[in-house]
């Protein structure tokens, strides 16, 4: 626990790249230290620049109904983004502002060291995991990286967006919670 508050510390002081600056604070991540499954966004809204909590807006509430959907609720998970600093305007993250964050993510990953890593968005997909695939293509196939099953399915906030890929969500929500079952 020493470790994880060094680490949550470590971010709120973080300066490694311009995000820093428009920052109201910094969203570490949130949930179970010992989770099986370990959900990595993109990057903070307005909503958790405001608390410093991942996910608690509109995005975050439909992550809910997807968590209860399996029957799992966030007590259960740990949540956490590529970047711990919103991007204005809600934009994508750069890549070296990605790039700044990596290194808390791994740490956050070897500290909680969860069996199964739910990526979600193009940009998870892409920043942790390989740069070259599509989220339409690669969404709901699993992964294994360093000893951990990983899949993408979409961001809860494409969700809202485009209702028609909702059905994909839930088969990959299905999906993880198969491999929850047999892990």
């Amino acid at each position: 626990m020493d470790d994880y508050q060094a680490l949550v510390d470590t971010i709120a002081n973080c300066q490694r790249c311009p995000l820093c600056q428009t920052r109201t604070q910094t969203v570490p991540g949130e949930g179970n230290l010992q989770a099986r499954l370990m959900i990595i966004g993109e990057g903070p809204g307005a909503d958790e620049d405001r608390y410093g909590r991942p996910f608690i807006g509109r995005a975050g509430q439909l992550l809910d109904q997807m968590l209860d959907a399996i029957d799992l609720k966030r007590e259960d998970i740990y949540i956490t983004n590529i970047v711990k600093c919103r991007p204005p305007q809600n934009r994508t993250p750069k890549d070296e502002e990605a790039q700044a964050c990596l290194g808390y993510l791994y740490q956050q990953i070897e500290m909680v060291n969860p069996r199964i890593i739910l990526l979600m968005g193009a940009t998870a997909l892409n920043q942790y995991y390989d740069k070259n695939l599509r989220i339409t293509k690669s969404r709901g196939v699993w992964f294994e990286k360093d000893g951990r099953m990983l899949m993408a399915t979409f961001h809860p906030a494409a969700l809202l967006r485009d209702a028609s890929k909702k059905t994909d969500a839930f088969v990959d929500m299905l999906s993880v919670k198969r491999m929850l079952a047999s892990q």
